[in-house]
C-alpha cells in the first residue's frame, strides 16, 4: 500500500511523470509489470496521475470504510431527536429572542410545541421520537450529535457546507477527498459508490457527489438499486474474447497517444481508468450487487418485503454489501417519493414526518444491526444527517422553517461513542449552546477516525494548497469527545 498522497503535487508532479523521471524510468517499468499481470495494460504500456489503489493513512485509523444516509431537507430536531420540555410548555407563545431570518409566514414568531412523544430508549436512556422507534432500538450501537450547526441558512449552501467544508460550489466533497487519500480495497469496484433514490435525484443532484477540482476519478459513481445495478457493463452482443482484447488494447494506445498531448488532463485520465474499471466490474460488481441470494431473515430485517420500507432498505443493504466488498465510500440519498427535498416541512410537519419517518427508520436500524452482526461496525462510519434544522416558531401554522444554528445528526461505529449524547441546544432548540459542533469539525472528526490528518491532507489548486476543512478559515477541529 501507498501514502496518502499530496506531496507529488507540491512539485508539480503527476505520479506518471514522477515514476518516468526517476531511476531512469525503472519506476514505469515496475508499474507496467504490476498493471500487466491485472490484465489491464496495453503493450504500449500507460502511466497514470490519479488512480485508486488501497493506501494508508498518516496514523493508525479506527475505520475504514464509511456510509452516508443524507436526509436532504433539513430533519426537525425537535421533533425526532431533541425534546425540549420549555417549548412544550410554551406552544403559542411568542419567541422571546432574535430569530436570524424568518421567510414569509413564520413573522408572528409564535413557538410551536412537538404534536409527537419522545420515548427512552436502551440501557443509555437517550430519548427518541415516536416517530423514529427501530432507530431507537439501536441507541446504544450509536452518538447522538444534538448540537450541530451549519454556516448557511439555505439549501445548496448547507448542502455543501456538510459535504465539502464551505458553501461555495465546485469543492471536492467528503467521499471524493478520502478515495483520493485512501484508494479501495476493491479494485474491481469504485472507491466511492453513490445510491441515489431509482425514481430520480434530491434537490442539488449529481453536485452532491462532485470531485471538484480533485482529479475526475475520485467522483462518486451512481449504481442502481432498480434493474441492472451498472448501467451498459455488458455491451448488447457477443465479442470473441480475442477480439475483445484487440480492441481494449487498440483503444488503449490511442488513448495514451492523447494522454501525451494532455498529461494533466483529468477528465482524460480519469476516462481511461474508467474504462480498464469497467472491464474489471464485470468480473464482480453484479455478484456483489445482487441481493437475491440474502436470507429471508435478511430481507426481513432491511424491511425488502414492504413497499413502505424497500426502496431505502434495498439500499442499506446493497451499501452493507459494497463496504463488505472493499469499497472506501458510500453515499446513500433518502427517497424522494415526497419530494427531492423530503424533510423540508415549510407546512404539514406533522403529516409529512408521520409519511416520511417509516421510509428510513427500519432500513437505518437494520444497516447499523447487520454491520455489527458481521463484525463490521468497528470499522465503518454511519453518519445519518441532514444540511441543517428548524425552526422552534411555527410557519404557516402547520410548519417550520430552516434553522442553521441547530441540528441533531447520529455517528455510528468507528470508534464514535455509542449510547451517548454529544452537546446540548438552547431551551427552544433554537441555538446550539453546549459543545458545539460544526459542520468542519465534523468532517475533520470523521477523517481522523479513517487515519487522515484534516489539516495535512492537500491537494495544490491555483497555486494554493486546498483541504477539506480549510481550519484556517473555519477553525476546523477533531472533537475529541465524540471519540470512544
Amino acid at each position: 500500500m501507498n501514502q496518502v498522497p499530496g506531496f507529488l503535487h507540491d512539485f508539480g508532479l503527476s505520479r506518471r511523470a514522477f515514476l518516468q523521471q526517476s531511476m531512469l524510468g525503472f519506476g514505469t517499468v515496475a508499474l507496467t509489470q504490476l498493471l500487466d499481470q491485472d490484465g489491464l495494460l496495453a503493450s504500449s504500456g500507460a502511466g497514470f496521475g490519479a488512480d485508486l489503489r488501497e493506501r494508508t493513512g498518516r496514523f493508525p485509523a479506527q475505520a475504514k470504510s464509511m456510509i452516508m444516509l443524507m436526509m436532504a431537507g433539513g430533519p426537525s430536531q425537535m421533533d425526532l431527536f431533541d425534546p425540549k420540555p420549555e417549548l412544550q410548555k410554551r406552544d403559542g407563545q411568542t419567541y422571546p429572542g432574535d430569530v436570524e431570518v424568518l421567510q414569509p409566514g413564520s413573522g408572528n414568531k409564535k413557538l410551536m410545541a412537538s404534536p409527537f412523544k419522545f420515548q427512552r430508549h436502551g440501557q443509555c436512556g437517550t430519548e427518541i421520537s415516536e416517530l423514529l422507534p427501530s432507530i431507537g432500538s439501536v441507541v446504544d450501537e450509536f452518538c447522538l450529535v444534538r448540537s450541530m450547526w451549519s454556516d448557511n441558512n439555505n439549501h445548496p449552501q448547507a448542502t455543501r457546507c456538510l459535504n465539502s467544508g464551505k458553501i461555495f460550489p465546485g469543492r471536492p466533497v467528503l467521499g471524493s477527498w478520502i478515495s483520493y487519500a485512501l484508494g479501495t480495497e476493491n479494485q474491481n469496484l469504485p472507491a466511492y459508490v453513490v445510491l441515489r433514490d431509482p425514481d430520480g435525484y434530491n434537490n442539488g443532484g449529481t453536485t452532491m457527489w462532485e470531485n471538484g477540482w480533485l482529479p475526475a476519478i475520485y467522483r462518486g459513481t451512481e449504481i442502481q438499486s432498480r434493474g441492472a445495478a451498472v448501467l451498459d457493463l455488458h455491451p448488447g452482443f457477443t465479442v470473441p474474447q480475442g477480439m475483445q482484447r484487440n480492441n481494449l488494447d487498440a483503444l488503449a494506445r490511442l488513448n495514451e497517444e492523447r494522454r501525451k498531448l494532455y498529461p494533466q488532463e483529468s477528465e482524460l485520465e480519469s476516462r481511461i481508468r474508467n474504462y480498464e474499471l469497467a472491464a474489471r466490474m464485470q468480473l464482480s460488481a453484479e455478484r456483489v450487487l445482487d441481493i437475491s441470494g440474502e436470507t429471508q431473515a435478511t430481507r426481513q430485517l432491511y424491511g425488502l418485503d414492504n413497499a413502505t420500507t424497500e426502496n431505502f432498505g434495498t439500499r442499506c443493504l446493497m451499501a452493507r454489501r459494497l463496504v463488505e466488498s472493499g469499497v472506501r465510500f458510500v453515499h446513500l440519498m433518502v427517497p424522494v417519493k415526497i419530494n427531492g427535498n423530503p424533510w423540508d416541512h415549510h407546512e404539514g410537519l406533522n403529516k409529512g414526518l408521520e409519511a416520511l419517518c417509516p421510509l428510513v427508520d427500519l432500513p437505518t436500524a437494520a444497516l447499523i444491526r447487520d454491520l455489527k452482526q458481521r463484525g463490521l461496525l468497528d470499522s465503518t462510519i454511519v453518519l445519518w444527517t441532514g444540511e441543517f434544522g428548524r425552526l422552534p416558531v411555527s410557519q404557516h401554522g402547520t410548519g417550520r422553517d430552516h434553522n442553521r444554528n441547530a441540528f441533531s445528526s447520529i455517528l455510528a461505529g468507528g470508534g464514535f461513542k455509542s449510547g451517548h449524547v454529544h452537546g446540548a441546544t438552547d431551551e427552544f432548540s433554537y441555538k446550539s449552546v453546549d459543545n458545539r459542533v460544526s459542520c468542519p469539525d465534523l468532517l475533520a472528526t470523521i477523517l481522523n477516525q479513517l487515519g487522515l490528518d484534516h489539516d495535512q491532507l492537500k491537494y495544490v489548486h491555483h497555486g494554493r494548497e486546498e483541504s477539506l476543512t480549510d481550519s484556517a478559515v473555519t477553525n476546523a477541529h477533531v472533537v475529541r469527545e465524540l471519540l470512544a
